[in-house]
């Protein structure tokens, strides 16, 4: 059984939606965190993360940590549902690229836009990023084309917590629109406070 350690609209919300597109079986296990934005919560021993944060998955016995590596471990899982290309797949690359400019570019860029310590090179990757994303989706539904994929699910959920951390394209309000009609989402948003 999987075991998502969650918090209330936090990161780990994406992979109720993520497992909620699975179709996978998985229970929820609620735990505290320390929110910085509010100065509240703390760190909860039941939270078997490092670092007391979500997203955690443990998966029989096995701890996954960080939001790139569980989405990866999980559409692994779960090659049938059609949300991460299967090694071999042409669109495999891509994804993985998607993941890892995730984790490495978007949300070290976004946290300092944020925080207001941005530099003249993080301005400069900003912009790199929102070119690179406003391109992308000017051209296709999703990071991957016509497939919707855990990577959409990863930039989407920053949409939907801080639309404003990315500029007022259209594009990117397209693709949340998009992204809201899913009927795994809807699951996944109902069962967030539950």
């Amino acid at each position: 059984m999987l075991t998502l350690f969650h918090a209330p609209r936090s990161r780990s919300t994406r992979f109720l939606w993520l497992l909620e597109e699975l179709g996978a079986p998985y229970e929820v296990r609620t735990v505290d965190i320390y929110r910085s934005f509010g100065n509240t919560g703390a760190r909860d021993p039941a939270n078997p993360h490092p670092h007391g944060q979500v997203p955690a998955l443990l998966d029989d016995g096995v701890l996954i940590t960080e939001s790139a590596a569980i989405a990866l471990y999980l559409t692994d899982k779960f090659p049938g549902a059609g949300l991460g290309p299967t090694v071999g797949d042409p669109l495999r690359g891509p994804y993985l690229s998607w993941l890892a400019y995730y984790a490495g570019v978007l949300e070290p860029s976004v946290v300092n836009l944020w925080k207001q310590r941005q530099d003249d090179e993080d301005k400069k990757t900003y912009q790199t990023l929102d070119d690179r994303l406003r391109v992308t989706l000017e051209s296709s539904p999703w990071l991957l084309g016509d497939h919707f994929s855990a990577a959409d699910i990863l930039f989407i959920s920053l949409l939907q917590f801080a639309r404003q951390m990315l500029p007022p394209h259209a594009v990117y309000d397209d693709w949340l629109a998009r992204a809201s009609t899913r009927p795994a989402l809807a699951r996944a948003l109902a069962k967030d406070d539950a």
